[in-house]
């Protein structure tokens, strides 16, 4: 009876873990293959293989998206607000409060800025209009 070497045994696990769907474990057998593998030699034709299955598989794991989607969704929430909130600052009362016109250039800059900020993540019209207060502020500064 033959025995297996260690490397063998890795990749067996590898394909154990893909066939559990267990993609983060699959990684980390992966990146313990790699690690084995000799500076001078490259991975095997199989071990390439399994190597994008392991990685692909990570990436387009729906669980992820959601993940993603749900941290990003809360990201643009805050952004949101901030924005907002400094844009009804400088509207109801640093724009109008101001006596020079470097001020007032200052406060409408950032106003424009914000509204940058706004249109780099909000979508169809809500983008539109961001981008048009974006125009405005500027002109207007």
């Amino acid at each position: 009876m033959a025995t297996s070497s260690p490397c063998e045994d890795n990749v067996y696990t590898v394909k154990l873990t893909e066939q559990a769907e267990r993609y983060e474990e699959m990684v980390k057998f992966i990146e313990t293959i790699i690690s084995t593998v000799p500076s001078f030699d490259e991975l095997s034709v199989e071990e390439r293989n399994l190597l994008f299955v392991a990685y692909k598989n990570i990436i387009g794991n729906t669980n992820h998206v959601s993940i993603i989607r749900e941290y990003r969704a809360k990201i643009e929430a805050e952004l949101f607000k901030i924005c907002t909130e400094i844009l009804k600052l400088l509207d109801e009362e640093l724009v109008l409060a101001t006596k020079t016109r470097d001020s007032k250039v200052f406060y409408l800059k950032m106003k424009g800025d914000y509204h940058r900020y706004l249109a780099e993540f909000k979508t169809s019209d809500d983008r539109k209009a961001a981008t048009e207060n974006t125009l405005t502020a500027y002109k207007s500064a």
